[in-house]
């Protein structure tokens, strides 16, 4: 499977303590199998840390990588479970121990619906309602050193 990864530099050696922990997943490495979802979190990062570039690093890993022994959370779309554990990350609780963790990503137009069920100004029902509007992309995590070691670096392509 190929995985992507956007960025302001090239990253040939995923760092899981890099990341920040208030984030969809929590902290760790961030994939995902959208090479177009990479691009524009690169662009969006160079933006934000006016960098002079934007790169999409390319990894391969086994295609079976969700199937192995590790323990792994996978979210089959924006469901109520997927909602309420992205909220509580964002609030940096913690929710468990997981080597990889994949489902849509909460993006910053997304995040405006969240934020609309964080203050129970809509139901669970209504936000998930109001996230299928949304085209959304996946992301694959990588929480623990022994899984980020099975991405094999392929690439890095600037884009802008």
């Amino acid at each position: 499977m190929r995985l992507f990864h956007g960025s302001t530099v090239t990253v040939k050696r995923p760092n899981i303590q890099k990341g920040r922990k208030a984030t969809d997943f929590g902290k760790g490495f961030y994939t995902t199998t959208n090479f177009e979802q990479a691009k524009k979190w690169a662009l969006l990062k160079k933006n934000r840390e006016q960098s002079e570039k934007a790169i999409v690093s390319v990894y391969e890993v086994p295609d079976d990588i969700l199937d192995r022994e590790y323990p792994v959370l996978r979210f089959m779309g924006a469901t109520k479970e997927w909602l309420e554990f992205v909220v509580n990350n964002r609030r940096g609780r913690e929710n468990g121990d997981y080597d990889l963790i994949m489902g849509p990503v909460a993006n910053d137009q997304l995040y405006a619906t969240i934020r609309l069920y964080e203050q129970r100004v809509v139901t669970a029902e209504a936000a998930i309602e109001m996230l299928k509007a949304h085209k959304l992309f996946n992301q694959l995590s990588f929480h623990t050193v022994t899984v980020a070691l099975l991405l094999k670096f392929v690439e890095s392509i600037e884009v802008g």
